[in-house]
């Protein structure tokens, strides 16, 4: 009987003969300590020295410490994952309404909510200061092993993967940009969230490797990309183009233009694997949707910073500290086309698009140099493929040259006993052929990664001679990763004016206890950096338990109120940053910015330096009514004494009746583009302030044009606004008269609904206004059409990931879906 093709007969035992008793299984002392498990330790040795050489230069006890995160955007960043637990989750969101920065904003809708969530879910069982650090660093320590992964999965064979996971190493530690994101150094200055992203879009893009050969994984990879982007954007477009790459350089797809039999074999299998990657692609998206739609219906209420595009492409791609990576992916490009290797052509197709985007910058609110670390990674990952060659290639030789050295010791032995030449077929005995060692293919890979690893973690990169490291671009200074680091988390308690910081917040404290709750706009001056990063007053809110508001905040760009706060410090702050581009900026003009924080219904200003505090003491509108100082300290080789005033703005109410009927301007959209040129334009004339433009209103508001710089003013009845009340997502007050407009000094989002009045319009500069139909009235932030559709899509997303792993754990019992065995 003949069996079937591919499948080996089994002889059956001759008659009175008894099959011996099954080998017995290996224990798992064997599995761990056999010749077989080197590799496996080899690898977990090289990942896991990698990943402690990273840690090592974070600081581990400081990371430990319970002390608040300082340093860059990272010192600014504490605040948000703590608004998160104490004010989102409370009304069961992820995104809302921050009332903190910029007269509120919406928070985490035009930024990355999972990073704030993971340092909530860490925080159930560490303290948050502990837990908000380890976030931060979660990214670089996940690369090392997310790069092993990412080969692994795409079947490149031992010692390839952790060679990759070898080369996170030096890009983690690249010099040559601080804040683009990837490396240590962009983490430190408050990226670590496209850190943690790039990590995940690693894993992600090995995932759907496998996927594309195997047909599994789908609601894996799946949930994977929801993950990526809901950390960051530029990272998960980099893996949605790489799904694309995989999908294109599938090695069956030439094989689809044949005719016949295979070909019809080979185009089946193509759109099976364009289903696969439809359908992860379409779920994972719609995983983000909840946040997504909202975000993309939403941009046009975000601030462009007018960032242009840097230019100088040869130092931004090849700078001298990668000049030995150029060279090392040489090497690799010249063993990837004599092998032949798919993944290595994937990191330079990938490399290559990275490049052309920072190049060529295809679209203006996405900067180019954002892209720029995606150069670098694929460049290191190609020079790991590089090292993994040559050490495969030095392998073979020793193994070749160890098989030489027996052959030549049996041919010694045969001529010996036999006193005859030896020839191919020869036997020591009648019985056994002679065999060599133990060498299987490859072995001394092992030990040759084991040994890298070592030298990995008692050599670490920064611990080199300072001449080494200048050799290729390095400078050994203050602005290295363990410097940044323990600057960062040693926190903003143990920096040397720690004690004037705690002053200046202790006093905020007091004059909101004292004089009510309110916003205050503080004097921006470098040297605030002394108290651990120059947004340390950002965090205002955080030490005063929400009392006293900070109108500078981090997320620029999520705030329609930005352009109008940064004219308000060009016009109160002697060394403003003037931190959006084209504005017309006007210089230190104190009367005009208080009466700036009275139209944007700014309570205190807090000044540090003696010109604003001059100023200040000499305006009706204001009234000091705290300080703390002389402080004195030294800054960059300067002697500073600092008195600290607050003065408490008048008439400056969160709610009042406008005099004036508002007009609304034709032509004009409420997005932001449209609305920035002419409100500043509007903002900047004082004469012009007594009929409030709007976007849109009622019939009767006269509709004039956008050019018209005296429109008619239409008196309204006076009007009485009492009982204000403020909480995080809602405002309420009562008016003695319906029908007279009434301007709410909170910033506009179409998220806000009122209750007992007709609107929120928004009204210049970024402010809203209603028209009461009661006496009491109450203006609420809640879900818009574009929330619901985005969660309706989620929900369905999710129905569909459970639909997804049910149908493959079927497929996979039946046998449907088919795993072919590792090749190279």
């Amino acid at each position: 009987m003949t069996a079937p093709v591919g499948v080996v007969p089994v002889e059956a035992s001759p008659p009175g003969v008894h099959p011996g008793p099954p080998r017995p299984a290996p224990s798992l002392r064997s599995r761990l300590t056999g010749r077989s498990a080197r590799r496996g330790w080899a690898n977990l040795l090289l990942v896991l020295g990698v990943t402690l050489v990273a840690l090592s230069q974070l600081h581990p006890s400081l990371l430990l410490a319970n002390t608040t995160t300082a340093g860059g955007d990272t010192g600014a960043h504490v605040i948000l994952p703590a608004f998160m637990r104490s004010h989102l989750l409370t009304h069961g969101q992820l995104t809302g309404w921050d009332p903190g920065w910029y007269d509120g904003f919406p928070v985490y809708t035009f930024y990355f909510p999972l990073p704030g969530l993971i340092t909530v879910v860490f925080n159930s069982v560490l303290s948050y200061d502990v837990a908000f650090k380890l976030v931060t660093v979660l990214g670089t320590l996940l690369l090392p092993t997310c790069a092993w992964a990412f080969g692994r999965l795409a079947r490149l064979r031992d010692p390839a993967p952790a060679c990759l996971a070898a080369a996170t190493l030096p890009f983690l530690f690249e010099p040559s940009f601080s804040i683009y994101g990837g490396n240590l150094l962009s983490t430190l200055a408050g990226e670590f969230s496209f850190s943690l992203s790039l990590s995940f879009a690693l894993l992600f893009l090995g995932l759907v490797a496998s996927g594309l050969r195997t047909g599994r994984h789908r609601a894996l990879a799946a949930v994977l990309f929801a993950v990526t982007l809901l950390c960051h954007l530029i990272p998960a477009l980099f893996a949605l183009v790489g799904a694309g790459v995989w999908l294109l350089l599938d090695a069956d797809t030439a094989r689809g233009i044949r005719r016949g039999v295979r070909g019809r074999l080979a185009r089946r299998r193509w759109s099976r694997r364009l289903a696969w990657s439809v359908v992860a692609g379409a779920v994972g998206i719609g995983l983000t949707a909840w946040w997504l739609v909202p975000f993309a219906l939403g941009q046009a209420y975000t601030t462009d910073m007018g960032y242009t595009k840097v230019l100088g492409f040869p130092h931004l791609l090849f700078p001298a500290s990668a000049r030995w990576v150029l060279a090392a992916d040489l090497v690799g490009v010249v063993a990837m086309v004599y092998r032949r290797n798919r993944v290595a052509l994937f990191l330079v197709i990938m490399g290559g698009i990275s490049a052309a985007v920072v190049c060529l910058d295809p679209t203006p609110k996405l900067y180019n140099v954002r892209f720029l670390p995606l150069w670098f990674l694929c460049a290191y990952l190609l020079a790991g493929y590089a090292l993994s060659e040559v050490v495969v290639a030095v392998a073979t030789w020793n193994r070749r040259r160890r098989l030489d050295q027996w052959v030549q010791v049996i041919r010694e032995r045969l001529s010996l006993v036999q006193s005859r030449p030896w020839r191919p077929g020869d036997r020591v005995s009648r019985f056994r052929r002679p065999t060599p060692d133990s060498n299987p293919p490859g072995s001394v890979v092992g030990p040759m990664i084991a040994l890298a690893a070592a030298c990995l973690v008692v050599v670490p990169p920064l611990a080199l001679p300072a001449p080494t490291l200048s050799h290729i671009g390095i400078t050994v200074g203050a602005n290295q990763p363990s410097a940044w680091a323990n600057w960062n988390y040693s926190g903003y308690e143990r920096k040397p004016d720690y004690p004037e910081y705690r002053a200046v917040i202790q006093m905020m404290a007091k004059v909101g206890t004292d004089q009510g709750c309110g916003r205050s706009m503080w004097e921006y001056d470098p040297s605030l950096n002394r108290f651990g990063t120059t947004m340390a007053l950002m965090l205002l809110p955080y030490w005063t338990n929400g009392c006293v508001d900070s109108m500078e905040g981090l997320l620029f760009e999520s705030a329609s109120s930005t352009p109008f706060h940064f004219i308000n410090q060009n016009e109160l702050s002697i060394t403003p940053s003037d931190a959006v581009v084209g504005l017309p900026y006007g210089g230190l003009n104190v009367p005009l910015g208080i009466e700036h924080l009275q139209q944007l219904g700014v309570r205190y200003l807090l000044a540090s330096s003696a010109t604003v505090e001059q100023a200040a003491a000499a305006d009706p509108n204001v009234t000091q009514v705290a300080s703390t100082g002389p402080w004195s300290t030294s800054y960059n080789g300067q002697t500073l004494a600092t008195t600290w005033k607050v003065y408490k703005i008048k008439d400056s109410s969160l709610v009042q009746p406008l005099a004036n009927q508002p007009v609304v301007w034709k032509g004009v959209s409420p997005g932001q583009t449209s609305w920035l040129a002419p409100a500043v334009s509007w903002y900047d004339a004082p004469g012009r302030w007594s009929v409030v433009p709007a976007a849109d209103g009622p019939s009767a508001w006269a509709r004039v044009p956008v050019g018209d710089l005296q429109p008619a003013a239409r008196s309204e009845p006076t009007t009485t606004v009492s009982s204000v009340s403020q909480t995080d997502n809602a405002i309420s007050f009562h008016v003695d008269r319906i029908g007279t407009p009434i301007e709410v000094k909170v910033s506009y989002f179409p998220n806000w609904q009122a209750s007992g009045a007709n609107g929120p319009w928004r009204v210049a500069p970024n402010l809203m206004v209603v028209v009461p139909t009661s006496h009491d009235v109450i203006l609420h932030y809640a879900s818009s059409g574009a929330d619901r559709l985005g969660e309706l899509i989620t929900l369905l997303a999710v129905v569909a990931v459970v639909a997804l792993v049910i149908v493959d754990r079927r497929a996979r019992r039946a046998g449907w879906i088919h795993i072919p065995s590792a090749t190279r």
